[in-house]
């Protein structure tokens, strides 16, 4: 725990929820300190200003409330570069949440540094992931900086504690707040995931209700939609021929996710702290734009070059999953990811249908497919069929050594 006289402005990262509603007065309280909120537009759909009035009505003063649209900031920065690798964390996670906590720590430093704080605070639980991402970021980007994680101080550890805390010093609560939280949700531009509670029993399906950014696949249309989107050195810039900013195009895709039933995963997941955890995601546009991706590099990646990114990207996405964005490690497989994006240009077509993400055409002006080379139909065709006898062959050496070891031990 930091030594509470030393503390005089914290940086706190605040959605102006229940929790950092608290969180704030308990700084003002324990650490008699001067707070400055911060909250990120990251596309979570929600009204931000109810944060600013919150935070005013909690005794911040004006100058001290920063709330930011970081939407294309994300997204461009963010969002992308992981895309470009693919990266998914236990082969299906999408890794929503990992990917913006180094943002929102990012700011807060930079917030930290304008104001001259000497402390930031976020809001993550003791068990979770989000603690450490947050903390390796402030570090990463400000050795020296204290950090104030209350839910590791205080000795608030249930809801009714929560809610008597707010009570007693006058904490609005929203009415839906008042009791159990049937689970948790965290939500921004690429993402939803919901766990806790109903959540909590792997073997019971996911309730209906839980569900907020997809339709039921069930009840998506009977007719499949059809789109394309357009690349341009890896990074999505256009759906149906449309130019979009980055944020704008993630949006229109959760659009068409959300309307066929598209992105819904129940994971298990691997907890970097050391144990399992449910959570159910939603990843409609995330889930168009994997696709898409990947079908536009089929044409225009070597096989090398596309079998390299592939066993790196688990890496990849592991670093990201354990809050290591800024590291040398994360930098210099996004140098060697974002190199073998030179030539990843081109169009893609897609079938929409629920649930479903189908891949159904791709053409790009530096493809390396080439329909001569791989027709089985006679033609003027740089491949000589018998020049395959000596490949295989070649091969086949070390097999056919082992095979007579083994004949000659009788094995």
């Amino acid at each position: 725990m930091p030594d509470q006289k030393s503390v005089k402005k914290v940086v706190l990262a605040y959605s102006g929820g229940l929790d950092t509603s608290i969180i704030l007065k308990w700084l003002q309280q324990t650490y008699g300190a001067e707070v400055v909120t911060f909250t990120a537009d990251l596309g979570q759909g929600e009204e931000l200003e109810p944060a600013r009035k919150k935070a005013e009505l909690l005794g911040i003063k004006p100058e001290n409330i920063f709330i930011e649209d970081l939407r294309e900031e994300f997204v461009r920065d963010y969002v992308f570069p992981m895309f470009r690798a693919n990266a998914v964390y236990e082969g299906q996670y999408l890794l929503g949440t990992s990917i913006a906590r180094p943002l929102i720590g990012k700011k807060q430093i930079e917030i930290a540094e304008k104001v001259g704080a000497d402390a930031v605070c976020h809001g993550a639980t003791g068990k979770g992931n989000d603690q450490v991402r947050f903390e390796l970021t402030y570090y990463a980007l400000k050795p020296d900086i204290t950090i104030i994680a209350p839910w590791r101080e205080w000795n608030l550890r249930s809801r009714e504690q929560l809610i008597a805390f707010a009570e007693q010093h006058q904490i609005p609560i929203a009415k839906d707040k008042r009791g159990e939280a049937p689970f948790s949700v965290d939500a921004n531009l690429l993402h939803a995931s919901s766990e806790g509670k109903v959540l909590e029993d792997p073997a019971q399906e996911v309730p209906d209700y839980v569900y907020s950014r997809t339709i039921d696949p069930e009840k998506a249309p009977d007719k499949a939609t059809y789109i394309t989107v357009d690349f341009e050195k890896g990074d999505a810039v256009a759906i149906d021929g449309k130019k979009m900013s980055p944020a704008t195009l993630l949006a229109k895709l959760n659009e068409l996710g959300r309307a066929n039933g598209i992105g819904r995963l129940d994971l298990v997941e691997n907890r970097f702290v050391g144990m399992k955890s449910r959570g159910m995601y939603e990843t409609p546009g995330g889930t168009i734009l994997l696709q898409a991706h990947r079908g536009i590099e089929q044409i225009t990646l070597d096989r090398g070059a596309a079998h390299l990114k592939d066993e790196l990207m688990p890496k990849y996405a592991e670093l990201i999953y354990n809050g290591l964005w800024f590291t040398p490690e994360r930098e210099m497989l996004q140098v060697l990811i974002d190199k073998s994006q030179e030539f990843v240009t081109g169009r893609v077509r897609l079938k929409l249908y629920k649930g479903n993400v189908i891949l159904v055409g791709r053409e790009s002006p530096y493809s390396l497919y080439d329909q001569e080379l791989v027709t089985f139909e006679e033609g003027a065709v740089a491949y000589d069929h018998r020049d395959a006898q000596g490949f295989i062959k070649l091969n086949a050496l070390r097999l056919r050594t082992l095979g007579q070891r083994k004949k000659k031990l009788g094995l």
